[in-house]
C-alpha cells in the first residue's frame, strides 16, 4: 500500500505536488480552527454549567444539614388525658368560647365541636394551635354567615399521632 501511494505521488508533477501539499495544510488549518473553537464554545457552557451545579451542590448540602438538624430534634410526646378536655381548654385561651355551641366526645380520641358564629381568622389560628398539640382537624364544615368574617363551623379533630 505504501509503495502505491509512493508510486502515485512521484507520478505527479511538481506543481501538482505543491498544490496539492498546500490544500492539506489549508484544509488542516481550517479543521484545526474549528475544532479549537467548538473546544472554546463546549468550555464556557461546560463553565456556566459547573457553576450552576456548585451553587445547586451547595443548596443541596444546606437542606441536608437541616433535615438532619430537624430529624435530630427531640418531638415531645402528644399529650394523654381527656381529648375533650384539651380542645376545652384551648378554645377559651382562643376566645372562641362564646361562639361555642356544643363540644360532643365521640370516643376517646374523636371530639365534635360546633360554633354559631366565630370570627373564621380566629378558628384557623385556633386549629393551627391545636394540630401543635397533635390535634388534628378530622372533618369541618364552614357556613359562611351575612357578617363578613364570621362563619358557623361544624369540626370534628383527632387526637395525632406525632411524625
Amino acid at each position: 500500500m505504501r509503495a502505491r501511494l509512493r508510486k502515485l505521488w512521484q507520478s505527479r508533477s511538481p506543481r501538482d505536488r505543491v498544490v496539492i501539499v498546500l490544500l492539506a495544510v489549508v484544509v488542516a488549518a481550517v479543521l484545526y480552527v474549528w475544532l479549537v473553537q467548538s473546544a472554546a464554545r463546549a468550555r464556557v457552557n461546560l463553565g456556566a454549567s459547573v457553576s450552576a451545579l456548585r451553587a445547586q451542590a451547595l443548596a443541596f448540602d444546606r437542606d441536608a444539614t437541616e433535615l438532619a438538624r430537624v430529624r435530630a430534634v427531640r418531638v415531645p410526646p402528644p399529650p394523654q388525658g381527656d381529648l375533650r378536655a384539651q380542645v376545652q381548654s384551648q378554645l377559651a385561651g382562643a376566645g372562641l368560647a362564646g361562639g361555642l355551641l356544643r363540644i360532643d366526645a365521640t370516643d376517646a380520641n374523636h371530639v365534635q365541636v360546633v360554633f354559631g358564629s366565630v370570627a373564621f381568622a380566629d378558628w384557623l389560628a385556633w386549629v393551627t394551635a391545636l394540630q401543635a398539640q397533635y390535634i388534628r382537624l378530622e372533618t369541618v364544615r364552614v357556613e359562611a354567615l351575612t357578617t363578613p368574617g364570621l362563619v358557623g363551623i361544624t369540626a370534628t379533630f383527632a387526637r395525632a399521632t406525632p411524625p
